[in-house]
């Protein structure tokens, strides 16, 4: 693509990971063109979305169930030790499969700066050349937001601060006392790994939930119903471990034999060589880790006015992919769908509801 060049299609796909490729399957697959009817734009440099940056002890026996995209299973691009494959290698690779299986071009990389509206369409403004479009489907996720809470004094810490995103290893903090800020799934398997090479503390706003037993497809459903309800009033996503726990694996019994559980209540300033809390209790770290999660990437959208007081988003449609303020918008990968296996259903149901309304559909 040469810069600056204005490129008119129908819908604009932006980001290439679980959501966005899903949300091509199905604008493929209803009729529209990649390239003419639609084109996927992708800010990295080769196909994996986030995936490919998470740290390289995360392995597909300890992540999350990577779901299935449509039309072709996670588990026929694996080899027979897929368990001990790192994620940060199979799940990229798995999307380029998918790419080219059926034939979705993206482009990358391009890093979108801003959707404005401009005679009726949307300008899509990115740094190799400009897209008109009448219609967008967002799948920007989370990654590029890490979400770190302001704390009286954090400007006068000595120690290093750190976030999720910023981890590839433990072994860079031996010798090091570790406070680790969190009570979601990533929190709790940073600190498994991280204990056993030094000293850690846990620290979370809220007591943690741990959940035993199976979490079957009724908890899920019902997981998902909390989220989608928050959205659809307009009220910012809450966290999924708020919604669903965590669920009580053989790591966290270990975690528990070994001690390294002992969850502290959250600190009420940070200080010069550490943190301290509202009774005067004080405790020295060297690093403190935040793992306290992501926010939307949206800011490319700003200037089309879509959020409420709040911050949140009205969202509508189907699946709650949909933003009330303009039909023509719909975010997968959002609140209900920001799960794997929502972003599948959203991508669909995105496709579908956008091309509808569009008068794309027979």
């Amino acid at each position: 693509m040469e810069s600056k060049l204005l490129y008119k299609t129908d819908i604009v796909v932006i980001g290439a990971g679980q959501a966005g490729l899903s949300s091509a399957y199905h604008l493929k697959k209803l009729g529209l063109v990649p390239g003419r009817g639609f084109v996927v734009l992708d800010q990295s440099p080769q196909p994996g979305g986030a995936w490919q940056y998470r740290w390289p002890s995360l392995t597909l026996s300890t992540v999350n169930r990577v779901h299935d995209l449509p039309g072709l299973a996670f588990s026929e691009t694996l080899d027979n030790d897929a368990p001990q494959v790192r994620a940060n290698v199979a799940v990229p690779h798995y999307f380029e499969v998918y790419e080219k299986t059926f034939g979705i071009t993206v482009y990358r990389p391009v890093k979108v700066k801003v959707v404005c509206e401009r005679e009726g369409r949307f300008r899509v403004e990115t740094d190799r050349g400009f897209f008109a479009a009448r219609g967008i489907i967002n799948a920007t996720g989370t990654w590029e937001t890490p979400y770190i809470p302001e704390y009286r004094g954090a400007e006068k810490f000595t120690g290093e601060q750190l976030h999720t995103k910023d981890y590839q290893t433990a072994d860079v903090f031996k010798g090091k006392h570790v406070i680790i800020v969190g009570g979601g799934i990533s929190a709790i398997q940073l600190l498994d790994e991280i204990s056993q090479v030094t000293t850690t503390t846990w620290v979370t706003r809220r007591p943690p939930l741990f959940r035993e037993g199976p979490f079957g497809a009724e908890e899920g459903r019902a997981a998902v119903a909390a989220v989608e309800e928050r959205v659809r009033k307009g009220l910012p996503p809450a966290s999924v471990v708020s919604v669903t726990g965590l669920p009580v694996t053989p790591a966290i019994e270990a975690m528990k034999a070994r001690g390294v559980l002992k969850r502290r209540e959250m600190f009420s300033e940070i200080t010069e060589r550490g943190v301290q809390w509202a009774d005067g209790r004080a405790m020295n770290a060297d690093v403190i880790l935040w793992c306290t999660g992501f926010r939307s990437s949206l800011d490319h959208l700003m200037p089309l006015m879509l959020r409420e007081e709040n911050g949140g988003m009205v969202m509508a449609g189907r699946l709650a992919t949909m933003v009330a303020k303009d039909p023509r918008v719909h975010l997968v990968g959002y609140g209900p769908s920001a799960s794997t296996i929502g972003a599948n259903r959203a991508g669909r149901a995105a496709a579908m509801e956008l091309m509808e309304y569009l008068g794309l559909r027979a």
